[in-house]
């Protein structure tokens, strides 16, 4: 038996995981850090904070796997769109600027809706949008010109991480698809997009496959007791690995995430382009591309209205009994959960939330209920999105930690009218990680014959009569943001 540890560098806290290739579970582990947000739109997080969960998630898989032998090795997921100035030695100049950050939200606007901002999502499939590193490019030039004049260069998470670990800056070219700085056909750094972020290709790192390995760690982290020449995988974005985590890896088969955020992903065989530049088109493989869109807003709704408005921290059985108790649609109460702004499919870092149709009947749990359906609103848009230019979605494979409430996962089959898979207790992207790891350690052939390490535990079956009444709110959900955009 062989086993790989994955790790995912997600938002709020990283997951390891030890599987086997046999899809068996030894172990896993999470280690969380705080956010950085005091200014208005600030979204950061802090570099070495981010190296320590890395490292104690690990010592605590390792620990419980110590009797176990066949580690074969570690593979890396990392969440998208982070950015970190770094100097000539790698000092970090800036904390991780995450794909929540909105202060670079106006100079997204002005690009998107220039030419030069078309061109380069029709190539680098990453729409415009404050989340994207090239935009955090532009905003830091006119925001922290000292910081810029400092800059050696331009990292990543990953990046950051695997610099520690190893002393070289490489970056796999799935998280370089999500940069708006790569040319998704050519595989390398695209001219234009280079420009308008005023930067050169020296000041990135060298551009890898997801099966690039490494062995021998900094002398620093021999203390993590590893066998000596164990390779570390680079692997892939946490986005794509969720796919592949999920077992959402042939064409028609849809990944479901919501945790922090929420994003729906189908796998396609060669990139894809819309003309209304809803979705994006990210590289897992030669051979594998994952098209879809990410909301801004998914679990951490429902932590602010349990937090701020009901003073109720963490108790998250309180608000599924709650909810539990509305009948489906909410007796006419509609939210638009865009309280961080919204990326896919709107793209608009300035839409607000909303409750619309507020009457005398409407009760608290009314509210938290109307917050469920709403995310889950929100995912349905994406999904269409995605059905219109690469076709039917023919099942979803879930993941996240809304997979611990029965009914959001009803919610999304009868929302979507799908039938709706439940893969496992692990981590999807870490998961990901460490099949993407057999992968590219030769320990399985085909990357879809990892598939097979995937095991579906739960199953959801839609319904029809509620799946009517979700979408008379729907299209008012649809109708509302469009109508009070130009207020918001």
């Amino acid at each position: 038996m062989r086993y790989i540890i994955g790790i995912d560098i997600g938002t709020t806290n990283t997951k390891a995981v030890a599987l086997t290739d046999e899809g068996e579970v030894l172990g896993s582990a999470s280690a969380s850090y705080p956010v950085f947000s005091a200014g208005e739109g600030q979204h950061e997080l802090d570099p070495e904070q981010l190296l320590e969960a890395v490292l104690a998630a690990l010592r605590e898989v390792r620990r419980q796997t110590s009797g176990v032998a066949g580690l074969a090795g570690i593979s890396l997921s990392c969440a998208m769109h982070s950015l970190i100035a770094v100097d000539m030695e790698g000092v970090p100049l800036t904390r991780a600027i995450t794909w929540a950050d909105l202060r670079p939200a106006p100079y997204a606007k002005a690009l998107r809706e220039s030419a030069a901002g078309r061109r380069i999502y029709q190539r680098t499939g990453t729409p415009v949008h404050a989340m994207s590193p090239l935009c955090k490019l532009i905003w830091l030039k006119a925001a922290e010109p000292a910081v810029v004049a400092r800059a050696a260069r331009y990292i990543s998470i990953k990046e950051y991480i695997w610099w520690r670990l190893f002393g070289e800056y490489k970056l796999d070219l799935s998280l370089a698809s999500a940069t708006g700085l790569l040319d998704i056909r050519s595989c390398g750094w695209y001219p234009e997009a280079l420009s308008v972020a005023e930067i050169d290709a020296g000041q990135l790192s060298e551009l890898v496959p997801c099966t690039y390995t490494a062995t021998g760690l900094s002398k620093e982290f021999e203390g993590l007791g590893l066998p000596s020449g164990l390779p570390f995988v680079i692997g892939a974005s946490d986005g794509c690995l969720a796919n592949l985590g999920s077992g959402a890896i042939r064409p028609g088969e849809t990944a479901l995430t919501i945790g922090t955020s929420g994003a729906v992903r189908m796998t396609a065989p060669a990139p894809e382009y819309d003309v209304r530049q809803r979705i994006f088109s990210y590289i897992l493989t030669s051979r594998h591309y994952v098209c879809g869109g990410a909301t801004n807003n998914g679990g951490n709704v429902l932590q602010w209205y349990s937090n701020s408005v009901l003073k109720k921290d963490g108790e998250i059985g309180f608000l599924e009994r709650e909810a539990r108790a509305v009948a489906p649609g909410c007796d006419g109460l509609v939210f638009l959960p865009y309280l961080r702004g919204e990326r896919a499919p709107v793209w608009d870092a300035d839409a607000k939330g909303v409750f619309f149709g507020v009457r005398s009947v409407h009760e608290q749990r009314h509210f938290i209920r109307s917050i469920l359906e709403a995310v889950c609103y929100s995912l349905y848009q994406v999904g269409a999105s995605l059905e219109e230019t690469l076709g039917p979605i023919e099942h979803i494979f879930a993941s996240g930690g809304f997979t611990q409430s029965k009914l959001w996962l009803q919610l999304v089959a009868d929302v979507f009218m799908r039938r709706v898979y439940v893969t496992g207790t692990a981590d999807a992207s870490a998961m990901g990680a460490a099949m993407m790891g057999f992968y590219a350690l030769g320990v399985v052939p085909d990357l879809e014959d990892t598939v097979k390490m995937v095991k579906v535990v739960e199953t959801y079956e839609p319904d029809g009569a509620r799946h009517a009444i979700y979408m008379k709110n729907f299209k008012i959900f649809g109708e509302l943001y469009s109508r009070l955009r130009d207020l918001m």
